[in-house]
């Protein structure tokens, strides 16, 4: 009776295997086909992109598209200045969550709850976009770099996913540490954040991918300031431009609109969705495999 058991067994895993494998091909199919669609057409000859019909691999090659948009002169400040937001962005946020999050996992914080409950409340009640535009001009804000790093430097989410991962660590490491003689910054920067990269890691791609995409923060205060220019915020323009004919857009470059009659809208769209993806790309594969540890272990508690 055992052997039949065991060929029952053996041949489960096999179809299990084949199943599996079948069901993962098509969900890599159906993940990756857009994106190799979208770099396709990028790659695409404009005249040629207007018939339809470009699927994974370009009908006639060409890199006129990228050519176009990169003749456009914002596009090197917007770059160098979305790379900024980004670096600052993401080291300030991250440091500013992480240090709050260490504060309010300590059981011995005595307004633990109420600043808990306080950050809990600011994810679901906003003044709103003109007290918002109000306040940063009282600030001095409107018109300077720091509008794009100070507004998010702590954000109630990422406070909280923190704060979580480090509740899951035993406290008996901090107690341990203090019979040794360290103090509270000896505490965080030796033991606790080390044991928190998965979730530092996710954070800081959180960080990143949004202060790389964002482009109306520069759209509402800084849009009359061409040197605070960011590369999203360029692209839109360029899109747009493409797309209405050059009418009601002022560009820096006079022949812009001329020359972005010649292009397809559709195959600029697509290059301006590779040139503002690939950065993240590139970063993403260096955190993925901190990614799923860094959003499950700290909501894992007893």
């Amino acid at each position: 009776m055992a052997a039949p058991k065991a060929f029952n067994a053996t041949r489960g895993d096999k179809i299990f295997d084949i199943a599996n494998i079948v069901l993962m091909s098509l969900v890599l199919i159906v993940t990756l086909y857009p994106f190799l669609n979208v770099l396709a057409i990028s790659l695409n000859e404009s005249s040629d992109t207007v018939k339809g019909g470009v699927t994974i691999i370009p009908r006639a090659l060409t890199f006129e598209n990228y050519q176009q948009i990169f003749q456009y002169e914002g596009l090197i400040r917007g770059l160098w200045n979305s790379i900024l937001r980004t670096v600052i962005g993401t080291v300030f946020g991250l440091a500013s969550a992480s240090m709050l999050a260490y504060t309010l996992s300590r059981p011995d914080f005595q307004a633990r709850k109420f600043t808990s409950t306080f950050l809990v409340v600011t994810m679901y009640v906003s003044g709103g976009m003109i007290p918002v535009y109000i306040l940063f001009r009282d600030l001095g804000l409107l018109g300077s770099f720091w509008v794009y790093v100070l507004p998010g430097i702590v954000s109630a989410f990422n406070v909280i996913v923190i704060r979580s991962f480090m509740d899951g660590l035993p406290y008996a490491l901090q107690e341990s540490a203090k019979l040794d003689g360290a103090n509270d910054l000896t505490i965080f920067f030796r033991i606790i954040l080390p044991l928190c990269k998965p979730v530092l890691a996710t954070i800081a791609l959180f960080l990143a991918v949004g202060q790389w995409n964002s482009w109306f923060d520069t759209y509402l205060y800084n849009g009359s300031h061409p040197e605070l220019t960011t590369l999203q915020f360029e692209l839109m323009k360029v899109l747009q431009s493409t797309q209405q004919g050059g009418s009601g857009q002022q560009v820096n470059t006079a022949n812009m609109a001329e020359q972005m009659k010649q292009i397809s809208p559709e195959s600029i769209k697509m290059a301006i969705t590779i040139v503002v993806t690939v950065p993240i790309l590139i970063v993403y594969p260096f955190l993925q495999r901190y990614f799923v540890s860094g959003m499950t272990l700290g909501a894992v508690k007893s």
